[in-house]
């Protein structure tokens, strides 16, 4: 009773209810939400605990709902300061909290809130967040002093009540004469009035090719609460820590990260039409923003993540069932039908492999429609892991006994190769006689699109990846 008293003087009604020898005290509707937004003055570790057992999630959702239909923005200004720098205020309130941010107009868009009080940072800050920016709190100097700042591109994420609020300073700025340079002020606006550079709800991803080229997704902030949020997001999505990404939390003042592996962002994509209905939902959010950073990132970047995205999707969507096809090896054209399939994992030494076996009927066309020489055969790939890199390499023996030799057979095994994976192998001829097959992780992928054989391989992936 004592709990419903307090929360009727926040204007919260609340129901009282006895069950043996506990009682709840329940709110509803809005006065659910009334009482998430007291969380804002009043956010208690269930909503910042790193341990997951300890964080309510759905707690999280109503304050940031309860806060989606109650924020202020509004501004004032711009005005000229001492120093010549054009600037402005923006409030941003919430019932009786309100908090004044500067906002400056130089080479970029800039909004910082600046005290001594670490507390009232954290405020600040936090209105920023519901207010749809990443924002951190950062100390100033060797001082006293803590910051929360955001430079255009991470207002340009914000909620469009934010977004117009600011793009109204901008033109107010711009309609005075030589205040801001319009060239400048116009590249803010289309930011600001599209909001394309973040997704809503999304952090800011950093999205880019290493020297390597390869393609490295990544989240950093100095908020362990921020990294913990992102990576709950990702396993909520069903992405798995260590396998799909990998996370790292801030210490000694330096930022942490929660990085997508080049699986997670191929898993995301396979989830995003094969997941369950809310991994669908996510995934397929969370690949589009990972896209459109992409593109915003450069044609290179775009396409290496498309690339990843595409072959993500294609896992399982074709079948061995039924398949036939024509491909042209050496300059002959030759006709593949698969008649039979299997996929196992064997521990042999300190080696995990994974055999591929294939049943083939394999013939050499003729003419335009002739074929000629067809041959039946089960033929076994072998993956294992190689090298420093724990390159994930196949081999296949072209045989002897085969009809017409070693040479017919690998040419017809490369030919089976290339119609199901879309890339002809490499053909190594040893001095003892024997011709070598060998594929790559590119081929690996290509058979991964079969849903007969997807499961075995990415079962052999995981257990032979390193953590």
């Amino acid at each position: 009773m004592l709990w419903r008293a307090a929360l009727a003087a926040y204007g919260i009604r609340a129901e009282v209810r006895g069950a043996d020898r506990a009682f709840q005290v329940v709110a509803y509707g809005d006065d659910a939400v009334r009482l998430a937004r007291l969380y804002l003055l009043f956010g208690p570790p269930l909503l910042k605990g790193r341990d997951d057992r300890l964080k309510n999630h759905k707690l999280a959702e109503a304050v940031e709902l309860g806060a989606k239909g109650a924020l202020n923005i509004r501004w004032e200004g711009p005005r000229r300061t001492e120093g010549g720098l054009v600037a402005a205020d923006l409030i941003i309130s919430e019932g009786d909290i309100e908090v004044k941010y500067n906002v400056y107009l130089r080479d970029k868009v800039e909004l910082q809130f600046n005290s001594t009080d670490r507390g009232r940072v954290e405020l600040a800050a936090l209105l920023l967040r519901l207010a749809g920016v990443d924002a951190e709190v950062e100390r100033v100097g060797s001082g006293g002093v803590w910051q929360v700042r955001a430079t255009t591109d991470k207002l340009a994420a914000g909620r469009k009540e934010l977004r117009d609020a600011i793009a109204d300073i901008v033109r107010e700025a711009l309609a005075k004469k030589d205040w801001v340079d319009a060239g400048r002020a116009k590249r803010w606006l289309e930011k600001l009035e599209g909001g394309i550079t973040l997704r809503e709800g999304w952090p800011k991803y950093n999205v880019r090719l290493t020297r390597s080229g390869a393609l490295e997704v990544r989240y950093t902030s100095t908020n362990p609460g921020n990294i913990e949020r992102e990576a709950q997001r990702l396993r909520d999505m069903g992405l798995d820590e260590g396998r799909h990404f990998t996370m790292k939390m801030p210490e000694g003042g330096e930022a942490g990260y929660v990085s997508i592996l080049k699986e997670g962002l191929a898993y995301a994509a396979w989830l995003s039409i094969r997941g369950s209905e809310g991994q669908r939902e996510l995934a397929a959010g969370f690949v589009e923003y990972i896209l459109q950073r992409a593109g915003e990132e450069g044609e290179d970047v775009r396409k290496k993540a498309l690339e990843v995205v595409e072959r993500g999707r294609e896992v399982g969507s074709l079948r061995l069932e039924g398949f036939e096809g024509r491909v042209e090896v050496d300059g002959r054209i030759y006709v593949v039908k698969v008649t039979g399939w299997g996929a196992e994992i064997e521990n042999q030494d300190d080696n995990k492999l994974l055999k591929l076996k294939i049943t083939a009927e394999v013939g050499r066309v003729e003419g335009e429609h002739t074929i000629v020489d067809r041959v039946v055969r089960e033929y076994t790939i072998t993956f294992g892991r190689y090298g420093k890199d724990n390159a994930a390499v196949g081999y296949a023996v072209a045989r002897a006994d085969a009809p017409d030799g070693r040479e017919a057979d690998a040419e017809r095994l490369s030919a089976l190769i290339k119609a199901l994976t879309g890339r002809e192998p490499r053909v190594r001829r040893m001095k003892n006689g024997e011709i070598v097959i060998k594929c790559t992780r590119e081929h690996l992928e290509g058979f991964m699109r079969y849903a007969e054989l997807a499961k075995a391989i990415a079962e052999w992936l995981e257990e032979t990846g390193r953590r």
